[in-house]
């Protein structure tokens, strides 16, 4: 195997779900040859690509889908402190996850749409219709959540977000 392309191996196994621009930029490769290790690491089946919520995660192959999808969600820090919130409070009115946060109610449903389709939060509605989240697979949750670090760039991004919410007005 090429140098580059251990390189990716070892960087994907290290950092289950890295997406292709963290990957390039910490391992400091071009675009394109990024891209080119990549493709041969796939054909190989030494690494499997997932594309989700707009990036493309890499894995190596132990993850199986519903792993991976997990790891994808969790990589994003408001989803991971959505779920960690859960954990931590036990289950709670989606108000008062947003306010614990400190998020706006749309972002909290974005995070909270991807979440539920990967079957990591699940929404409980009472008699009288009042919606509760609840974590769904808390042990399943927990192994994802081991894997995931999350790099300096995604948290510098979700914390931006944060504050812009709190500026723009809800519908």
């Amino acid at each position: 195997m090429t140098q580059p392309r251990d390189r990716i191996r070892r960087h994907v196994a290290a950092n289950p779900g890295v997406h292709f621009s963290e990957l390039a930029r910490d391992l400091d490769l071009a675009t394109g040859q990024a891209q080119y290790h990549l493709k041969k690491l796939q054909e190989s089946n030494d690494v499997i690509a997932e594309s989700l919520y707009g990036r493309t995660h890499y894995y190596t192959p132990e993850y199986d889908a519903a792993e991976r999808g997990a790891i994808a969600v969790l990589r994003r820090e408001t989803a991971r402190d959505v779920v960690l919130s859960l954990i931590d409070g036990g289950p709670s009115p989606p108000e008062t996850v947003a306010e614990q946060l400190g998020i706006a109610r749309s972002t909290l449903e974005w995070h909270l749409e991807h979440l539920l389709e990967q079957d990591l939060v699940e929404k409980r509605r009472d008699d009288r219709g009042r919606v509760t989240l609840a974590p769904s697979r808390p042990a399943a949750t927990a192994r994802a959540l081991r894997v995931v670090d999350s790099s300096l760039p995604e948290r510098l991004v979700d914390r931006f977000t944060r504050p812009v919410d709190g500026v723009v007005p809800e519908t």
